[in-house]
C-alpha cells in the first residue's frame, strides 16, 4: 500500500521508511507542512501518517487543510508531546488515531493496517474475497484453504486488489502503490505482475478491462 509520511525528522524518515518498506508498503515522504499538504491533495495514497511539529505550516494546520478541501484519506498523527489536549485537538481536526514518539514501527505498520482495513469495511487482519485469503500481518496467502507462494510484488498486488473489489484500478494507480517515485516504472511490469497472479489465484479473479485497466472480484 502506499503511504505518505510527513516529517522533517531524516533519521525517523528513514527508519520508517526501511521498515514499512521491508512489510510490503511504499513510502514517499515529505519534509514540510506545505509540500505535505499540496501532495496528499494531487497524488493519492491509502494512509498518511503526519508528525505535528513540521517547520514551516504546523501538521495541525495541514491536516485541516486536507479535510476542508475533501481529503478523506485515513491520518496517523506523530507527536512528540503527550497531552490529552493535544490529541483531542488532532482527532478533532480530521485525525483517525494518534501515536506519540518515541515508537515501534511495527506498532505504526500495525496502525496503518488497522485504519486500511476499517476504509475497505473489513473487521479482522485477514482479507477474504471468495475463496482468495490474504494475511498482511503474516503476509501469507491462500487459494481454497491452500497456500500459495507470492513474491513481494505480487504480494502487494494482491493486497491492493483486495481492498478494491469490484473498483476498476487504472495501471497508473497500480505503478504508484507498487513503486516509489525514486524507483524505475513501467506497465509492460505491471502486466507481467498480474499475469504471474492470476496464473496463482485463478485467470477468472482479475478482469482487463480494455482501455480502462483492472477489476478484480
Amino acid at each position: 500500500m502506499r503511504i505518505l509520511l510527513v516529517e522533517d525528522d531524516r533519521d525517523i524518515g528513514a527508519r520508517l521508511k526501511e521498515g514499512l518498506g521491508g512489510l510490503g508498503l511504499v513510502v514517499e515522504q515529505v519534509e514540510d507542512g506545505e509540500h505535505g499538504l499540496s501532495y496528499a491533495l494531487q497524488e493519492q495514497f491509502d494512509a498518511i501518517v503526519l508528525d505535528l511539529g513540521l517547520p514551516g505550516l504546523p501538521g495541525i494546520e495541514v491536516l485541516r487543510g486536507w479535510r476542508l478541501a475533501g481529503c478523506a484519506t485515513p491520518v496517523l498523527i506523530l507527536t512528540a508531546r503527550n497531552t490529552w489536549s493535544e490529541k483531542v485537538e488532532g482527532l478533532n481536526a480530521g485525525a483517525d488515531d494518534y501515536v506519540t514518539k518515541p515508537f515501534q514501527v511495527d506498532e505504526i505498520a500495525a496502525r496503518l493496517r488497522a485504519l486500511m482495513r476499517r476504509v475497505a469495511g473489513q473487521a479482522t487482519p485477514e482479507l477474504r474475497h471468495g475463496d482468495i485469503t490474504l494475511d498482511p500481518v503474516s503476509r501469507t496467502a491462500g487459494v481454497a484453504g491452500r497456500p500459495i507462494d507470492l513474491t513481494a510484488q505480487e504480494f502487494r498486488l494482491l493486497n491492493f486488489f483486495m481492498h478494491r473489489v469490484g473498483r476498476v484500478v487504472t495501471q497508473a494507480e497500480l505503478l504508484d502503490h507498487l513503486y516509489g517515485l525514486d524507483e524505475e516504472r513501467s506497465s509492460n511490469t505491471i502486466e507481467v505482475y498480474v499475469g504471474r497472479l492470476r496464473r496463482k489465484i485463478g485467470r477468472e479473479a482479475i478482469r482487463t478491462l480494455r482501455g480502462l485497466g483492472y477489476r478484480f472480484g
